[in-house]
């Protein structure tokens, strides 16, 4: 049996939420998807991140500006507190315990929070420089803008050395502080972080776009899934 993988979810009027793309991508490469129910039990996150091999921190709404030390600003959307709990605690625990992580819009967000960095609540309203349309109206699966992947980063590996490439986007906060420790290894043309990594793990990697939606039709995505399946086999 392959590796255990645990996927966070969000709530949607009372229901546990998710796409199916993120457990078919974690199948897809031979890991054994295990939707995370949100719960504000620390005794149940400890003991999942026991038993679990890895983590993907999946995306979705805003995050509680509380936790990165600012007050809410116009622009900012709703926000779920026991998401919020769950996942931040999910994270710590996780990086404490060195197992593999795979942050995913919300995800590489929540990730870098809980590593001490910040975020930018709306990046049409905060941000200082021109941004490009960072919430495309587009097939989920369609690439609308390019990026640039550093050199010598655990993404470049997973690429194959390339530097660019092409992603959906599907957000309106982003990475603002870089947490200590990690690096940011891709930017999008306009200067958005559109990934970031952390050296000293294994594997510990945050992407602001959804590979889960473009792996069918983009195969290279899948790769992403590949290089964290086999961190968790490990």
């Amino acid at each position: 049996m392959g590796p255990l993988i645990g996927i966070t979810c969000g709530i949607e009027d009372d229901r546990f939420a998710i796409t199916r793309y993120y457990s078919q991508g974690v199948e897809k490469v031979g890991g054994v998807p295990v939707i995370i129910p949100v719960t504000t039990n620390l005794s149940t996150l400890q003991k999942l991140t026991e038993n679990l091999a890895g983590l993907i921190l999946s995306g979705g709404g805003d995050l509680d500006p509380f936790h990165f030390g600012e007050e809410p600003v116009i622009g900012m959307g709703k926000i779920t507190p026991e998401r919020d709990y769950y996942e931040l605690e999910l994270t710590r625990l996780f990086l404490a315990s060195n197992k593999p992580i795979l942050g995913i819009c919300r995800g590489m967000q929540v990730l870098n929070i809980v590593a001490g960095g910040t975020i930018w609540q709306d990046i049409y309203t905060q941000v200082y420089y021109p941004v490009l349309k960072h919430a495309q109206e587009a097939p989920k699966f369609y690439p609308t803008h390019g990026i640039e992947i550093m050199a010598d980063t655990l993404l470049s590996s997973i690429f194959g050395e390339k530097n660019q490439i092409r992603v959906n986007s599907f957000h309106h906060q982003s990475i603002n502080k870089v947490a200590k420790g990690f690096r940011t290894n891709a930017v999008a043309p306009d200067g958005i972080i559109e990934g970031i990594e952390f050296p000293d793990a294994d594997f510990v990697l945050g992407i602001q776009w959804h590979p889960e939606c473009m792996w069918e039709s983009e195969q290279e995505q899948l790769a992403i899934f590949r290089a964290f399946i086999d961190a968790c086999r490990k």
